[in-house]
C-alpha cells in the first residue's frame, strides 16, 4: 500500500514536469496529434466523473486536476503555435482535420463559427462557473459557525458521538476547502479562455507575416493555410476547455444527493407525469399557428404527452402497489404476538408538558428550550463532572396546559407550572410593594413570587423584583432536580465512559487500577456518595488514585468515600466556602462521643445505634441552629470530626435533607471558622 501510495505521488510529480518541458521542447506532429487526443480524451473523462459524483466531495481532486489540464492544453496551444508559425502552417492530422470540419470550405464561415464557440465559452460556461464557485465559497464560509453549532448541539444532547462529531466536522472543512479552492480554480479557466482568444489572433496575423514574406505563395493561399490552422488548434483546444468548464460548472452547481446527476433528472422529472402532459398538450396548441413546421411539432408533442400518460399510469400503479403490500404487511404484523419489550425501556430523565408550553421546545416558533437543555447538560459536566444522559421532552395531553413534569427513570420527581406568555416575578428587594398578578410559589427553591404580564413588567423592574421568563423557570427547575437526584443517573455504564475518558490521558493507571485493585461497581457507588451530597466527581484521576491508596485496606465504601473527600478538600473548601470564611454549626464534643460510642459495625458497613431521646434532644438543637443561620441568610452548614461526618449526616437525612456536612479535614487550613451554634444535647 505504501509502495502504491509513492508510486502515485512520483507519477504526478513526473506528469506536471512533462507538462512543463511541452513548453519548451519543441515537438513533431505526430507526437502533437497523440497529445491532443489524450487531451480531449482527460477531458471527456473529467465531464463524465461530474456527471456520475453524487456528492461534489467525491471528486474533491477536481480543483488541483483543473489547474494540471489548463496548463497541459496551454502547454499544447505554445506546441502547436510553434509548428503553426514555424513549419508552414502544417501543425498535424488533428488540427488539420478539426479546422477544415468548421470551415467546411468557406474561410468567412468558419471563422464566425469558430469565434461563436470562443464567446459561448468565454461569456456563458466560463463566467457562470466562476459566479456560481465565488458564491458558493462565500455562502459556505457563512454557514460554517452555524453548522458547527448544530454538531455541538447533537453532540450535547447525545445524538451523535464523539467521532460522529468529528467526522461531520471535518466535512465541514474540506467543503469549505473545496468550494474555496473551486473559487480560485475558476479563475483558471477563465484566463485560459483569454489566452485562447489571444493566440488564435498571433497565429492568424502571425502566419500571414511570415507567408508573405518570402515565401512566393499568394496571399489569399497564405491566409487560408493559416487561418485553416489556426482554427483547427483553435478548435481542438476549446472543445476540451469547452468540456472542462461544463465540467467545473456541473460540480459547483451540484447539490449533496444520494443519486448521480442522471438519477435525480430521471427521478425528478419523472415525479411530476402530469408537467409533461401538460407540456406535450401545449405543443400540439401550438402546432395550428400558421407557418410552423406541423408534423415534426406533433410528432413532438405527441411523444412528450405518451411520456406523460405512461409514467403518470407506472406511478398509480406502483402507488396501488405499495399500498397492497402495506396492508399485507400490516395484517402480517396484527398476526405475530406483540412485542412488548419497548415498553420496558425507562427513560433515565425526562420532562413532559402540556400543550401550552408545547411553543417553548419548538424552535421553529421561536423556542429555545432544547438549547437551555443542552446547556444544562454541558454545566452538569462543568459543575458536577458527571455526564447528564439525553434528556426526552415530550407532550403529555392529560396535564394541565401550563403544567411541567420532571421523571427521573420513569417516576415523577417534580412539577411545575409555568405561565407560557408571562414573568415570574420575584422580590428579592423584599419591596413592600406587591404587583398585580397570580401568585404563586417558584418551583426550584420554593420562594413566594407572582407571574405577571407584561404590561406589570417595568413597575416590577423599577422595584426591583427578578424577572425570569418561562423557559429559564423550566430550566432552572431542571438543574436543581438533577443536583439532586444526579447520584440516581450515576450507573455503571456511565462510570464506565468516566473511565474511558480518564484512560485517554491516564492510560497507566485506569490499567493499573480498574478492575484489579477497585472494581467499577465499587467506584459507582463511591461517585454516588459524593453527588449524592452536592461533591463535584470531576476529577476523577485524584478519586480513582486515592481508592487505590486505601481500597486494599478499607473496604467500607462509606468510609472509602469519607477518604476520597479529604483527598478532594480543595475542591470541597471552594464549592461550599468560597470566601475562605466559614461561619457554621458546631457538633458538641459530648455527642460526637455518644455517636463515635454507638457506631455498630456490621460485615460492609456500619451504622449509629442512639436512645430515641437522645435523638429527639439532637434534632430539636440542630433545627434550632438551622432555623437561626436560615434567618440570617446564611446558608447552614455543619461542622464535625471527620470520624463522626458521615455518621451525622446519615442520622439529619430525614430531617435537613439538604444540609451541608463537611468535616475539619475536608477545608483548606487558611479557612478562617466562625462557630454561630452548637448542636448539643
Amino acid at each position: 500500500m505504501a509502495l502504491n501510495m509513492k508510486f502515485s505521488d512520483v507519477s504526478v510529480s513526473i506528469i506536471i514536469l512533462l507538462v512543463i518541458l511541452l513548453i519548451i521542447v519543441p515537438l513533431n506532429t505526430v507526437l502533437l496529434d497523440v497529445l491532443l487526443m489524450i487531451n480531449i480524451m482527460c477531458s471527456v473523462i473529467i465531464l463524465l466523473m461530474t456527471l456520475y459524483t453524487k456528492q461534489p466531495l467525491e471528486f474533491s481532486v477536481f480543483p488541483p486536476l483543473l489547474l494540471i489540464v489548463t496548463l497541459f492544453r496551454l502547454a499544447l496551444n505554445i506546441s502547436a503555435t510553434r509548428l503553426i508559425l514555424g513549419n508552414g502552417g502544417e501543425a498535424g492530422n488533428v488540427i488539420k482535420t478539426f479546422g477544415g470540419f468548421v470551415i467546411g470550405g468557406n474561410l468567412v464561415v468558419g471563422l464566425i463559427i469558430f469565434i461563436i464557440i470562443v464567446l459561448i465559452q468565454f461569456i456563458v460556461i466560463t463566467k457562470g462557473s466562476e459566479r456560481v464557485a465565488e458564491v458558493a465559497a462565500r455562502f459556505t464560509l457563512d454557514a460554517m459557525p452555524g453548522k458547527q453549532m448544530a454538531i455541538d448541539a447533537d453532540l450535547n444532547t447525545g445524538l451523535i458521538s464523539e467521532e460522529q462529531a468529528k467526522h461531520r466536522r471535518l466535512k465541514i472543512q474540506r467543503e469549505s476547502d473545496f468550494y474555496g479552492a473551486m473559487d480560485g480554480a475558476s479563475k483558471f479557466v477563465k484566463g485560459d479562455a483569454i489566452v485562447a482568444i489571444i493566440i488564435t489572433v498571433i497565429n492568424i496575423v502571425g502566419g500571414i507575416i511570415i507567408g508573405s514574406l518570402g515565401s512566393g505563395i499568394p496571399l489569399e493561399k497564405v491566409v487560408g493555410i493559416y487561418t485553416l490552422a489556426t482554427i483547427g488548434n483553435g478548435l481542438v483546444s476549446q472543445l476540451p476547455a469547452l468540456l472542462v468548464s461544463t465540467a467545473s460548472g456541473i460540480i459547483v452547481t451540484r447539490v449533496d444527493s444520494d443519486n448521480d446527476l442522471g438519477g435525480d433528472l430521471n427521478k425528478q422529472l419523472a415525479s411530476q407525469p402530469l408537467v409533461l402532459i401538460t407540456g406535450g398538450a401545449m405543443m400540439l396548441l401550438i402546432n395550428f399557428i400558421p407557418g410552423l413546421p406541423k408534423i415534426p411539432i406533433f410528432i413532438l408533442g405527441l411523444g412528450i404527452l405518451a411520456l406523460g400518460y405512461s409514467l403518470l399510469r407506472a406511478g398509480i400503479s406502483s402507488a396501488a402497489k405499495s399500498e397492497e403490500q402495506n396492508l399485507e404487511e400490516a395484517a402480517a404484523q396484527a398476526r405475530k404476538p406483540e412485542n412488548v419489550l419497548s415498553l420496558l425501556q425507562v427513560e433515565l430523565i425526562e420532562i413532559e408538558f402540556g400543550y401550552s408550553i408545547i411553543p417553548l421546545a419548538d424552535a421553529n416558533k421561536g423556542g429555545d428550550l432544547l438549547d437551555r437543555v443542552i446547556m444544562i447538560r454541558r454545566q452538569c459536566a462543568l459543575d458536577l463532572g458527571i455526564i447528564i444522559p439525553s434528556i426526552r421532552l415530550r407532550d403529555n395531553i392529560q396535564l394541565e396546559p401550563n403544567e411541567y413534569v420532571i421523571k427521573i427513570k420513569g417516576v415523577e420527581v417534580a412539577r411545575g407550572i409555568v405561565m407560557v406568555s408571562q414573568y415570574l416575578a420575584l422580590n428579592t428587594n423584599n419591596s413592600p410593594e406587591e404587583l398585580e398578578g397570580t401568585p404563586t410559589v417558584e418551583a426550584a427553591f420554593g420562594l413566594a413570587a407572582t407571574w405577571i404580564d407584561e404590561k406589570e413588567r417595568e413597575k416590577a423592574e423599577v422595584l426591583g423584583y427578578t424577572l425570569v421568563d418561562p423557559p429559564t423557570v423550566i430550566a432552572t427547575h431542571l438543574t436543581e432536580i438533577i443536583k439532586k437526584y444526579g447520584y440516581e443517573l450515576m450507573g455503571r455504564q456511565q462510570v464506565q465512559t468516566l473511565i474511558d475518558n480518564v484512560r485517554e490521558t491516564n492510560p497507566a493507571l485506569i490499567d493499573e487500577v480498574v478492575p484489579k485493585l477497585v472494581t467499577v461497581g465499587t467506584l459507582q457507588k463511591v461517585l454516588a456518595n459524593l453527588l449524592r451530597e452536592n461533591v463535584s466527581i470531576r476529577d476523577m484521576v485524584t478519586i480513582i488514585e486515592t481508592l487505590v491508596d486505601y481500597s486494599p485496606t478499607v473496604h467500607d465504601v462509606d468510609m472509602l468515600t469519607e477518604y476520597v473527600r479529604q483527598s478532594l478538600k480543595r475542591a470541597i473548601t471552594k464549592r461550599f466556602v468560597p470566601e475562605n470564611i466559614a461561619r457554621v454549626i458546631t457538633v458538641d464534643p459530648t455527642l460526637e462521643q455518644m455517636i463515635i460510642d454507638n457506631i455498630q459495625q456490621t460485615e460492609n458497613s456500619s451504622y449509629v445505634s442512639i436512645e430515641p431521646q437522645k435523638l429527639q434532644e439532637m434534632f430539636e438543637s440542630l433545627k434550632t441552629a438551622v432555623e437561626k443561620m436560615v434567618s440570617l441568610g446564611i446558608s447552614p452548614i455543619v461542622l464535625t470530626a471527620p470520624v463522626v461526618r458521615y455518621h451525622f449526616k446519615r442520622l439529619t437525612d430525614q430531617m435537613v435533607p439538604d444540609l451541608t456536612v463537611l468535616s475539619f479535614n475536608e477545608l483548606e487550613s487558611d479557612v478562617e471558622i466562625q462557630t454561630d451554634s452548637v448542636v448539643a444535647i
